[in-house]
């Protein structure tokens, strides 16, 4: 995955194609970056946001939160393996313990998740491959094809497996191999559907989804700020 980048289009992202035959049902193992849970259950930690972390993560000077408004998150995820994981995420404080109280019900659902970790830098300018999966939440950039700051910015929204729920705008698609996830009646692993374990564990915490949007429909999105 990664590894073969796509044609760009007109609107600066990569041209849109079929989704491979591999990637229709996915259910990629987890590549572990951190240790997996030793008990085998749910695990959490909440603390400032390390500088070797920040340093790696997409924060800059300019982003709309400090980095002592942010907090660094491991949590437990069960991956499409079946197995126990940990994953890891920066989210902003005043939403860090709610973000956790999620991910444990998600983690006692079974819903499967295939990447969480800090994204890097150096990923907003790279070659879009169209494959990427990973669930995150603080991104400093912009709202996807504007000016102004999205609320990943501030670590007040998180994307739950993009390839399986994918942002869609007019003829865009991202992750732009992901069509074959625009079939929403296909069920498939992973996918995050109205009043499944996914949409109740962040609406119990007051978040709403973008899969209720009309223009675009962002499936994937989860935000504390409605955007």
């Amino acid at each position: 995955m990664g590894a073969r980048p796509l044609p760009l289009g007109p609107d600066g992202f990569g041209v849109v194609s079929p989704t491979p035959e591999v990637l229709i049902e996915r259910d990629l193992p987890t590549r572990d970056v951190l240790p997996p849970p030793a008990s085998g259950r749910f695990e959490s930690t909440v603390g400032p946001v390390p500088p070797d972390v920040l340093s790696r993560s997409t924060w800059q000077p300019a982003c709309p939160a400090a980095p002592d408004e942010l907090r660094y998150l491991t949590m437990s995820f069960v991956g499409f393996d079946g197995r126990p994981h940990t994953g890891e995420m920066i989210v902003h404080a005043d939403v860090a313990r709610v973000v956790v109280a999620a991910f444990e019900q998600l983690f006692a659902a079974g819903f499967p998740i295939e990447e969480m970790r800090v994204v890097a830098a150096a990923e907003l300018d790279a070659p879009p491959t169209g494959d990427g999966n990973n669930t995150t939440a603080f991104v400093c950039r912009p709202v996807v094809g504007q000016t102004s700051w999205s609320a990943h910015a501030s670590g007040l929204a998180i994307d739950l497996n993009p390839f399986q729920n994918p942002y869609q705008r007019d003829d865009l698609v991202l992750p732009e191999l992901a069509s074959s996830y625009l079939d929403r009646s296909w069920h498939r692993p992973g996918m995050v559907h109205d009043g499944g374990p996914a949409v109740s564990a962040f609406e119990e915490i007051g978040w709403s989804w973008g899969g209720r949007w009309s223009q675009p429909i962002d499936i994937m999105h989860f935000s504390a700020t409605g955007g």
